[in-house]
């Protein structure tokens, strides 16, 4: 069996719901175009909007992510790591700054999306700020991330952590256009 794309699942399941697309454009407060080319997979979206989808199709983040669902704990083994999904922000000509590997994709119910993500350096240096419901945990692997927050800005380093509400406008990036490597865990009230 084929493995679905993040657009494939939103569109499945919002037809499963007998939900057109105009209607959870309106639901998810984003633009119809937006959704669209985000099924299409035209565009990949940044975590903002596909946590807006995901609260409008009355699912879990998660649920675009898995594969399949276990009951029990789940085991990631390094050699077993896949490349989960890429976001960027939404503008067209920036594909992906960000590639995440999902840490517990076949866990069901759960209410935590752990990551490791590779940050690259934003081609288009936008750092365009985005904001959800939830909280999120970093820790830096390696590597150096700038985090703006409100109207703060915090410089983190290998080692360095940080949490923080996720409704508070935010962005997470490259430091000094280098490459790092985080561990992210976002949490998302169901």
């Amino acid at each position: 069996m084929a493995k679905k794309n993040v657009g494939e699942k939103i569109s499945e399941i919002r037809k499963k719901l007998n939900i057109n697309i105009d209607e959870l454009a309106f639901r998810s407060n984003l633009d119809i175009e937006q959704i669209q080319q985000i099924e299409d997979n035209t565009i990949l979206p940044s975590l903002s909007p596909l946590i807006k989808i995901a609260r409008s199709l009355g699912v879990r983040l998660g649920t675009f992510l898995d594969e399949t669902e276990q009951l029990g704990p789940v085991v990631t083994l390094a050699e077993e790591k896949n490349k989960g999904a890429s976001f960027s922000n939404k503008n067209l000509q920036v594909r992906s700054h960000m590639d995440f590997f999902a840490l517990a994709s076949n866990k069901a119910s759960r209410h935590m999306e752990p990551f490791i993500i590779d940050i690259k350096p934003d081609v288009m240096n936008e750092n365009l700020l985005s904001s959800h419901e939830g909280e999120e945990f970093i820790y830096v692997l390696n590597g150096s991330i700038e985090i703006n927050y409100g109207k703060e800005i915090y410089v983190l380093n290998t080692g360095d952590s940080i949490y923080y509400d996720s409704i508070v406008n935010h962005n997470v990036h490259a430091h000094n256009n280098e490459i790092a490597k985080i561990i992210a865990v976002i949490y998302t009230p169901t």
